[in-house]
């Protein structure tokens, strides 16, 4: 019966390898179909762009801006032949739904100071996402640039626009997620040679880190082909994947390696490995896929993509470990241990007992001195998360964008000319009840005023609306061009689209609450017509979508998690108390690497140290909803690890105060171990260029290293000392015939 069951167990572990082997190959092709654009599902923001779309039918929805300088003047005859070559070559290209410049309109915004000019360039999503569109262009004004070059040699031509500087961001993404795996492959394979000494027992838990990768990665992609999932797919993915996999590995090998003391061969040491560890690997997984659950209740398309990546990371680590890894296990057998390295401590029945004997001093001190413990670890940590009142979830201040890249460069370019407005405008679409605006004097009359209106506000520099290009005269509508129309005007004539650009100094949280006062005073104000409608889209319109959506869903999220985290505690421990302590202790962990995230980027101390020339002033919305979710199941892991097996020594017989001491000596050196892991996975993120994943990687490493030394390995002991038999009421000392729920896994 034995060899039948392993015999499953090989099948099984084939299945599940064979699956991963087919998915490999379409990891590497998963980025092609994750977008770089921010969806706020419901949002205002989203409505003007569907709007813009269905019933404008604008060409402009999608756009993208040419920066060009290096020729001469637009207004001059020698610069509008050159320019109107490069709108010539514009409209030529597939993709390209329109070109609107300084030949068009004979407008002033499109003569920058100082020189140079702009071409706005509307995006067809016929052919695919938009920004397939980015790279066409770049070849496009490549090539523009040396046709002109030879008569003007200082010519240069650039893009830029919400579109290119997402599709720049993405290039970011990429180029951490390759430089976070070049700094945390090494170091990781440096510690898992310390924990374990041999080189064979290193390479399993790395290598069920890469697979939980590449099948998340290959799955995602899948996915993205009929949902919108965001590019921090790639980055979220290789940080928990990396740590996740290779967490939980480390764990069935140590415990493998432990029960090859005592049983005769592999495969009853991976039965033993897989019983006791796997039970509480699926328990630890589900308190972290409880948080990543919780992050698809948020309409946001960045927040939902993280929520899939680390459910489907966490779901795909737990099922390698728990299948693929016993199986490994059992055909290694005792050549785990193959290529020992000379400090490797000898494999024996009592190795636990020889390695945990500064553990288990350290822990009868802390049971000695239970409330010093609490003092000591407590108040450094309170003075930390007291910082975390100050939180600002407001658009970051200061240029955080990548500065290598095409688009920014460009956008730094829009700003010497006082013209960076085009691409922060507040895109302004207003309806009247009865009147036509095309049709009617008095609907005309209406958008007129409201122009002059929303010009006069001292932080605007220019409305551009159907009125303002047509001199306010509506006899002169006939005279524009179908597109000019199209972008500016509804089919039925009853809409109107006004593009408020704001000035340069305005800053994007400026711009932020301009639009929330614009929606708080609506069109009947705004107009004097009652019954008229108002939406204001836009990226200040976005952002500002953004953050009262995290607001309004962040103290829900929070019950779901907590609550779901305490109900699987409550079932695993039996314990009220002890499942109470666990996520009270949790919520301290996140308060603590909330303070840390409030003082280094927010209020900028040691801010320089990570790359970031100065505080932001505010720390993006996405950031503490996210790390929110992800830290609630990392830290309930190294709960579960220690808890598990001070109840297992309690029920063997142990007093609490022998039992504590015991408990730790069992599992303080392995979450030191697996935390250091974690440690070094999350502060590798930290050194890229793409700013909010410098935020999540800080905040999760601060977390983790704060949970597993002042959390764990103090607080928590010195709670349980304090509770005593409290700990386990109502049933968490009964003993059970079986396994307990929640087992050792070490």
């Amino acid at each position: 019966m034995m060899k039948a069951m392993h015999l499953r167990r090989y099948w099984v572990a084939g299945i599940v390898l064979a699956a991963a082997l087919v998915l490999l190959p379409f990891s590497f092709h998963a980025e092609r179909y994750l977008e770089t654009a921010t969806r706020v599902e419901g949002s205002q923001a989203e409505t003007v762009r569907q709007e813009l779309a269905s019933r404008f039918r604008s060409p402009f929805v999608n756009r993208v801006v040419l920066v060009i300088q290096g020729l001469p003047p637009a207004d001059s005859d020698e610069g509008g032949q050159a320019l109107e070559k490069i709108v010539a070559a514009l409209n030529d290209q597939s993709g390209v739904s329109g070109a609107v410049s300084y030949l068009e309109l004979r407008d002033p915004i499109f003569l920058g100071q100082g020189g140079g000019t702009f071409v706005l360039v509307g995006l067809s999503s016929d052919q695919g996402p938009v920004e397939s569109m980015v790279p066409k262009l770049h070849q496009l004004a490549s090539s523009l640039e040396n046709q002109l070059r030879s008569r003007y040699p200082a010519v240069k031509i650039e893009l830029t626009g919400e579109i290119p500087l997402n599709f720049d961001i993405r290039k970011a993404s990429a180029d951490d997620v390759r430089r976070g795996e070049s700094l945390v492959i090494p170091g990781t394979l440096a510690l898992l040679l310390v924990a374990f000494g041999s080189l064979i027992a290193a390479l399993i838990p790395l290598a069920v880190g890469q697979l939980a990768i590449a099948t998340t990665l290959a799955i995602t992609g899948f996915l993205a082909q009929r949902w919108h999932l965001s590019i921090l797919v790639q980055n979220l993915a290789t940080m928990l994947g990396l740590g996740l996999g290779i967490d939980y590995a480390l764990l069935m090998v140590s415990r493998f390696r432990e029960a090859m003391c005592t049983e005769n061969g592999g495969p009853a040491a991976s039965v033993v490995a897989a019983r006791q560890a796997g039970r509480t690997l699926l328990i630890s997984a589900s308190t972290v896929a409880i948080g990543f659950l919780a992050l698809l209740t948020v309409p946001i398309s960045e927040i939902r993509s993280i929520g899939i990546a680390g459910f489907l990371v966490a779901g795909m680590s737990v099922l390698l470990t728990n299948t693929l890894v016993p199986a490994v296990l059992a055909l290694l057998g005792r050549h785990i241990n193959t290529w020992c390295l000379p400090f490797t401590p000898k494999l024996d029945a009592n190795r636990s007992a020889r390695t945990g004997k500064r553990w288990r001093r350290w822990g009868k001190g802390i049971v000695a001195h239970p409330w010093l413990a609490l003092l000591a670890a407590g108040a450094p940590l309170l003075l930390l998360g007291w910082q975390a009142k100050h939180l600002d979830t407001r658009v970051p201040r200061g240029d955080w964008l990548p500065e290598s890249a095409e688009s920014v460069h460009a956008l730094h370019t829009l700003q010497r000319m006082d013209r960076d407005g085009i691409v922060e405008s507040l895109r302004v679409i207003v309806e009247l009840p009865t009147d036509s605006i095309a049709n009617t004097d008095a609907g005309w009359n209406v958008l007129d005023r409201l122009s002059k209106r929303l010009a006069s506000d001292p932080r605007c520099y220019r409305v551009i609306s159907i009125t303002t290009i047509a001199d306010g005269n509506r006899s002169s509508l006939l005279d524009l061009s179908r597109e000019t129309r199209r972008t500016f005007l509804s089919s039925d004539g009853r809409a109107a689209l006004l593009e408020v650009l704001p000035k340069s100094s305005v800053s994007l949280r400026e711009q932020v609450d301009w639009v929330r006062e614009l929606r708080k005073t609506g069109a009947p104000a705004l107009t004097g017509v009652p019954g008229a409608t108002l939406l204001v889209g836009g990226i200040p319109a976005l952002n500002a979508d953004y953050e009262t959506i995290i607001r309004d869903r962040f103290p829900s999220l929070v019950a779901l998690v907590v609550g779901g985290t305490l109900l699987a505690l409550l079932c695993g421990f039996r314990s009220i108390f002890a499942a109470l302590k666990a996520i009270a202790l949790n919520l301290f962990s996140v308060a603590a690497s909330f303070g840390a995230l409030v003082l280094v980027f927010q209020d900028g101390h040691g801010c320089r140290l990570l790359g970031v020339p100065q505080g932001t002033g505010s720390i993006f919305p996405l950031v503490p909803i996210v790390t929110f979710a992800i830290v609630f199941g990392l830290s309930m892991d190294y709960e579960v690890f220690l808890v598990a097996r001070v109840l297992e020594a309690r029920r063997s017989g142990l007093s609490e105060t022998d039992a504590i001491p015991e408990g730790m000596a069992r599992t303080a050196g392995l979450i030191t171990s697996a935390a250091a892991i974690m440690i070094v996975v999350f502060a590798a993120f930290t050194f890229g260029d793409f700013l909010v994943v410098k935020m999540i990687g800080f905040t999760l490493a601060v977390a983790v290293l704060i949970d597993a030394t002042l959390v764990r390995i103090v607080i928590g002991p010195a709670l349980l000392r304090l509770a005593g038999d409290w700990n386990w009421w109502p049933g968490g000392l009964a003993k059970a015939d079986s396994t307990p729920a929640i087992a050792t896994r070490e």
